[in-house]
């Protein structure tokens, strides 16, 4: 995706600051939704953001908190399978924040 200035951008997402285009998601769109959630991407952010985008191409959801680490349990181990792991990565709505960055809907059951 092309460098694009903060108005532009804002067209691109909804009031909650989720993407209203699924297919407009890459990396630069990643870092940028990070931002404004004031998270600086790191390989292990990158490699959830990565996992949650491919649970959404198979299940065709973004995963609410408990599906994620579960999922994350079975991909990653048990060691990066815990609520503290990935809450400590995207803050206390993990699985919200997670999903926005990756550019999936808001999951379902997340307030």
């Amino acid at each position: 995706m092309k460098k694009l200035n903060s108005t532009t951008f804002n067209e691109l997402v909804d009031e909650e600051g989720y993407l209203l285009k699924l297919g407009c998601w890459d990396e630069s769109v990643a870092l940028e939704l990070a931002s404004r959630e004031s998270i600086k991407l790191t390989k292990d952010h990158w490699e959830i953001i990565r996992l949650l985008r491919r649970f959404y191409r198979y299940y065709q959801m973004a995963p609410a908190s408990k599906a994620l680490i579960r999922y994350v349990r079975k991909e990653l181990g048990a060691d990066k399978g815990r609520s503290i792991y990935v809450m400590r990565l995207f803050g206390g709505s993990a699985a919200k924040t997670a999903a926005k960055i990756a550019g999936l809907p808001k999951p379902d059951n997340c307030i």
